[in-house]
């Protein structure tokens, strides 16, 4: 789409905060959102991916993750890498939500070897709580901390080392 339908999905996004949290302004917000996306094209995937994002943020992950699935089917990753990703991670937390991190942790997996970007830490904090939501907590702990590591002032090497050390244990990290 152009850059200013764009530029009024953000400011909508921006507003966000501005509806109060009940179902009469969620489903405002919501109708707000359908209302952007009934100017895309039939099939564009900017549709359904504005619409999941918009029920994930009024708190249904059920309703989002079908809307996540076909933005990928029809080929948001064409059009938007970036937003294709941000759809991986936000599926896998609404998958966690209803109950199926094991495909949250599928979904994101791969992830982990994509090429880097500013989403590397989301992905990691993400594919951390699947994680956890299935009892792997040591290495839902070594990808929160591998990801962590490198922001912190000092420690950085240590960190990451007990990072990996949390699923390969044996070794003494080096301070």
């Amino acid at each position: 789409m152009n850059q200013d339908w764009e530029d009024r999905v953000a400011a909508l996004w921006d507003r966000f905060d501005d509806y109060a949290e009940t179902e009469e302004d969620e489903a405002r917000f919501r109708a707000d959102v359908d209302a952007l996306v009934a100017e895309l094209p039939e099939g564009s995937p900017l549709r359904p991916f504005e619409q999941a994002c918009a029920w994930d943020s009024t708190g249904r992950s059920d309703k989002a993750v079908p809307l996540y699935r076909e933005a990928l089917e029809l080929g948001l990753a064409d059009v938007s890498p970036y937003k294709a990703r941000r759809t991986k991670i936000q599926m896998a937390s609404s998958l966690r939500n209803i109950g199926r991190a094991e495909e949250g942790v599928a979904l994101l997996t791969p992830e982990l070897d994509a090429p880097t970007d500013e989403l590397d830490d989301p992905v990691r904090a993400t594919l951390a709580l699947c994680l956890s939501s299935l009892g792997r907590d040591r290495e839902a702990l070594s990808l929160a901390l591998g990801a962590l590591a490198p922001h912190l002032p000092r420690y950085q090497r240590s960190m990451a080392n007990y990072a990996r050390l949390l699923v390969e244990p044996g070794e003494q990290p080096g301070a």
